[in-house]
């Protein structure tokens, strides 16, 4: 028989699961030439509002925020989760998700990428600038 926090943690992970599988299926569409910065925590870079920024490990620090120091005690655990898991945090979270869904879709095997187009992509180059000029100087060459 599971103890009451392991089954307590069970359903959170359910609920993680099937929040993630969701988010999978629900991809949304990208604009045309949209420049898109995929990274990690790790190796935070620099940008402008014009990018589009995703932490590929954002989805997992937000939930071991959420699920740091529960009570040992079930009912206590639901209750500080339930607090926790504010409208705001769920929509985070679900974007987190999204944006790895996106990154996945982009085929980003590795990070720091700059993305432009879901067709061009610069990895390794810390400066976003440099990156955008790279890849405007490959589509002016081969257009």
């Amino acid at each position: 028989m599971a103890s009451p926090l392991r089954s307590q943690a069970h359903r959170i992970q359910a609920f993680l699961t099937c929040l993630t599988m969701t988010v999978s299926l629900t991809v949304a569409v990208q604009t045309s030439a949209e420049s898109v910065l995929i990274t990690d925590s790790r190796q935070p870079i620099a940008t402008s509002k014009n990018i589009r920024t995703i932490y590929l490990d954002l989805p997992a620090n937000l939930e071991a925020e959420l699920s740091a120091n529960l009570p040992a005690d079930p009912e206590a655990a639901q209750t500080t989760f339930n607090q926790r898991m504010t409208p705001e945090l769920a929509a985070r979270l679900t974007q987190a998700h999204q944006d790895v869904a996106d990154a996945w879709s982009m085929g980003v095997t590795k990070v720091p990428a700059v993305v432009v187009d879901h067709r061009y992509v610069v990895y390794g180059e810390t400066d976003i600038r440099r990156a955008l000029e790279r890849i405007e100087g490959h589509r002016r060459a081969e257009p």
